[in-house]
């Protein structure tokens, strides 16, 4: 259950989000938030430490002020996918790119790094993506164990915090979109196939290729599935 603290945090994310208060406008006082949310000054302060953990506001011995959102720190990607019925498909679609930049950067870096023995523990997680005929569900875990494992293998630990970082922020908030989405396993399919024989030839060029059509299909399938998902929410609220 939230606390009174998480409550007032909330509240205030999602109007600075929303653009009800502006860069740099101070936020309301601490008497006046403990009076809107029945709260203690404690409370109230304990929100506004979330809102400066964040990077969304600083605060100052007069009150607290906005700060720009390119300011605030990765936290904020969860509090923005958040607002409204649907995630913002351009935020999503930036972040699978990024997401997917890192991990074909580890793909490289474990070709240069890892051993035989590490190399063939990552090709039998692609195995059932070529052989099987897997879920939605099953297929989507598939690729995430695959792209953990590169990430492993890497040894870059920046790369590995970042990343998981932002997915930690996404995955949450594409619950919605997630039944909307039709995996195309013919292609990921022989895309998977040109991973392998890359991985077992440490070919740097077949790898990264490979996770560009690995890259470009994932958000291709993202965009299909906002697409279909947009159109029932409308379909929705259109209903007597």
């Amino acid at each position: 259950m939230a606390g009174k603290h998480d409550i007032i945090a909330g509240s205030l994310i999602q109007d600075i989000l929303s653009g009800h208060y502006r860069v740099s406008e101070r936020l309301p006082s601490e008497r006046d938030l403990a009076a809107r949310f029945d709260a203690n000054r404690g409370a109230v302060r304990e929100a506004m430490k979330k809102l400066e953990q964040i990077g969304l506001a600083e605060v100052q011995p007069g009150g607290a002020r906005v700060k720009k959102t390119e300011d605030a720190s990765l936290d904020v990607i969860g509090h923005m996918l958040a607002q409204g019925d649907l995630p913002d498909p351009t935020l999503v679609d930036q972040i699978l790119m990024v997401i997917n930049s890192m991990v074909s950067m580890a793909a490289q870096q474990t070709l240069e790094l890892a051993s035989d023995e590490e190399i063939a523990a990552i090709r039998a997680l692609i195995k059932p993506l070529i052989h099987g005929e897997l879920s939605k569900e099953a297929h989507t875990l598939a690729r995430f164990e695959l792209m953990e494992s590169f990430m492993s293998a890497s040894r870059n630990l920046p790369l590995r915090l970042i990343a998981r970082t932002l997915f930690e922020q996404v995955a949450p908030n594409l619950t919605a979109i997630h039944p909307f989405a039709v995996i195309d396993n013919s292609r990921y399919r022989d895309f998977a196939l040109q991973l392998d024989t890359a991985l077992a030839q440490r070919d740097q060029e077949g790898v990264r290729n490979s996770f560009t059509d690995f890259s470009n299909l994932n958000q291709e399938t993202m965009m299909r599935a906002f697409d279909t998902a947009r159109a029932a929410v409308a379909q929705e609220a259109l209903a007597p």
